[in-house]
């Protein structure tokens, strides 16, 4: 147990990153020159020099050794959505039938795992089963322990035989660069030595998750086949109260958090925070904000680890987006953010004009950025278990607009006003010249409705699901705001090779974007029918469904190739993949639920209520001769009766559904068999229920 290693301040202050190859490690191993030629290859994000990929991958190797592996891994991001890794040892055989450890530059740089059976979307053939690893030195290398040994894993890129990126990752890390480049040419116009610094993108995520334990979670199939459940009662009480959220965590749970800090501070996981959230058995724990690349890969071990931690204490965790019907799914708030060549965050607001500038610039460029690829930033949340989260009264809906809080959006607004009369306080706000009056130090309030929200140094982004990862909501994003910057630089360079000086150049971009754009900021709340209707009066799309967004950005297919490969992020067939492994795993987990559900009802729901029908049936028929009128039970088994005709009914119209492969009809079918089922759970003794209830779940533990 946790406790017994001596889970206390020093511990954890000498065991922070000791199963990492981090920059610290890597001074007790490499050479002087060659640790000063990694570090800034990482710091620079550049390719590894070969003349010292043998001593780093043997260093590499040594360090490892000493933590018990014998085996290395390229670990990497498919489009599945998971993480994938195949291991290889480093043992090789001597020629006196011993054997050696070994492991040369050329297996750390590059790995060939077998591609034929990771979702492709159309970029590899059958027959062209090759796939490589290439490792990314800009996030470090860490020790996978189990029971008898441990895997080093070396964070990669994964790409075809012809060169195609067929991970997450690739697409992640050209963005970054993408948004750097135009970084640093707007750093340039404001007078920043772009090359002081390094661009540095930010983010810190929030990652929600649910508990159930095991013995419950093993009676459901339907939790074992898909994450969710499929049927089920929402109990008497449940978050209505509001006690479970920030309340005192429960002693198993508390094991739990502790194991799981344990293993994941030692693999330099940096966990800030962690407390109950609103629905019971439902958690949440954050990261402290770091390098975007870093806290995506950081989110993913998380991922893997949270399920690996809680079968040591008999739990299972819940990371589909909304295990439980009627009551809150779990989403991940994505906080993002960008610091300068001068060190500084551009989104903080500045004491000085000159500051101002740079965070009014950036504000502008998100805007514009988000107006215009509303629609590509919705597909990379879009997915069969979001669709029922977004929207459902604890998550933002799909329509997608910016909160910049009230304070904010009236500088905002003066910014796009011609005239002093129509602005506020009544002058007009010139950028670089005027300071901002001084902002409040909680300006914004967290508008938990808005999917995309300005929370005083950061956006965040709370459209993402809890079983997503973040690569290609970042990835859009990142890209969408290095074209919106290279629009404004271009703009302004224009202007001033006129003989326009820069912040009156500066002033007329910022001022016509808010304009055209203003129609993206909301700050009001985004569950109601009235923001729904001034949406579809300001041309903001309401894409519901994941099919509905993939129809979407097809139609928008040729300007979509035409940004990214601009920005040479991905490639027209890149892209192409992407949407179709979006459509063909939504489409694949529709499918898998509907027959798990039709397994269940006809398998365990059926059988339970023609018990039950039965067993009311002779006890009317044995107590018939009694004096009694028995009008209230007869009228229980003609409820009973009624229910499971029903059910029966629609169980064959799912089948039908099924068998024809529509989508939208198959979702409406399961809805209605779940209505019969569960109004079966409220007559149906518990005892004879063959499902572990809503209650026994949530507060059973």
């Amino acid at each position: 147990m946790v406790k017994k290693k001596g889970f206390h301040s020093k511990c954890v202050a000498d065991m922070y990153g000791d199963n990492v190859f981090n920059l610290k490690t890597m001074k007790n191993y490499l050479l002087k020159e060659t640790y000063l030629t990694l570090r800034k290859t990482i710091e620079e994000r550049d390719a590894l020099n070969p003349k010292i990929a043998d001593e780093v991958a043997d260093a590499m190797k040594a360090w490892a050794i000493s933590k018990g592996a014998i085996y290395f891994s390229h670990w990497f991001q498919p489009l599945s959505g998971v993480t994938a890794e195949k291991h290889d040892s480093f043992l090789i055989p001597d020629e006196e039938g011993g054997v050696i450890f070994k492991f040369s530059g050329k297996e750390l740089i590059r790995g060939e795992p077998d591609a034929s059976s990771f979702p492709s979307g159309g970029l590899r053939t059958t027959f062209e089963a090759c796939g490589y690893t290439v490792w990314d030195p800009t996030s470090p290398a860490f020790i996978k322990e189990g029971k008898r040994g441990a895997t080093l894993c070396i964070p990669s890129v994964f790409y075809s035989y012809h060169g195609e990126a067929l991970d997450k990752k690739t697409g992640l890390l050209r963005s970054i660069g993408a948004l750097a480049k135009q970084i640093c040419r707007l750093s340039g116009l404001f007078g920043i030595d772009e090359k002081r610094n390094p661009v540095r993108v930010m983010m810190g995520f929030e990652q929600e998750y649910f508990l159930v334990d095991k013995e419950y979670y093993y009676r459901r199939l339907d939790l074992l086949q898909t994450g969710r459940t499929l049927f089920g009662n929402v109990p008497a009480k449940h978050q209505q109260m509001s006690d479970h959220y920030f309340g005192v965590i429960k002693s198993r749970v508390m094991d739990f958090m502790e194991a799981l800090d344990y293993d994941l501070w030692r693999l330099g996981v940096p966990i800030k925070t962690r407390h109950n959230e609103v629905c019971p058995a439902q958690y949440e724990l954050a990261i402290i904000y770091e390098e975007l690349n870093r806290a995506i890969d950081h989110n993913m071990l998380i991922m893997e680890m949270l399920p690996k931690i809680a079968e040591r204490f008999d739990l299972i965790c819940l990371l589909h987006e909304k295990p439980y019907a009627g009551v809150n799914g779990s989403g991940k708030h994505n906080n993002w953010s960008i610091t300068g060549p001068d060190g500084e965050n551009w989104l903080s607001p500045g004491k000085n004009p000159g500051e101002n500038a740079k965070f009014l610039t950036i504000i502008c460029a998100l805007m514009r950025g988000i107006d215009l690829h509303a629609d590509l930033l919705r597909l990379m949340v879009a997915s069969a278990g979001n669709d029922r989260r977004l929207g459902a009264r604890e998550a933002p809906p799909p329509i997608l607009s910016i909160c910049l809080g009230e304070y904010l959006q009236r500088i905002i607004e003066d910014l796009g006003n011609d005239t002093e009369e129509n602005s506020h306080e009544h002058r007009l706000l010139e950028v670089g010249v005027t300071a901002l009056p001084p902002l409040p130090r909680d300006m914004t309030d967290r508008n938990r409705t808005s999917p995309f929200a300005f929370t005083g140094n950061k956006f965040e982004f709370r459209a993402l699901g809890a079983n997503q990862g973040c690569s290609g909501a970042n990835m859009v994003l990142n890209t969408i705001v290095a074209e919106a910057i290279d629009f404004i630089c271009s703009d302004v360079e224009r202007d001033m090779a006129k003989g326009r000086e820069f912040h009156l150049a500066l002033q007329d971009v910022l001022t016509g974007i808010v304009k055209k754009h203003k129609r993206i900021l909301y700050q009001e709340d985004n569950y109601s029918e009235i923001w729904e209707r001034e949406a579809q009066q300001r041309g903001l799309h309401n894409l519901k469904t994941t099919l509905d967004v993939v129809e979407k950005v097809r139609e928008e297919g040729e300007k979509i190739v035409a940004l990214f490969e601009k920005y040479h992020v991905l490639k027209g067939a890149e892209w192409e993949a992407r949407c179709a492994i979006v459509e063909e795993q939504y489409v694949k987990m529709t499918l898998i639920e509907a027959n798990c559900s039709l397994t269940i009802a006809k398998k365990m729901v059926i059988p339970a209520a023609l018990g039950y029908q039965r067993d009311l049936a002779q006890t009317i028929g044995q107590v018939r001769g009694c004096h009694c009128d028995f009008e209230e039970t007869r009228d229980v088994l003609a409820q009973v009766s009624c229910l499971v005709e029903q059910t029966l009914q629609y169980l064959r119209q799912l089948e039908q559904c099924v068998e024809s492969k529509h989508i939208p009809k198959i979702l409406s079918a399961m809805d209605r068999l779940r209505g019969a089922v569960d109004s079966l759970e409220s007559l149906v003794p518990s005892e004879k229920w063959p499902l572990p209830s809503y209650a026994e779940m949530m507060f059973k533990m």
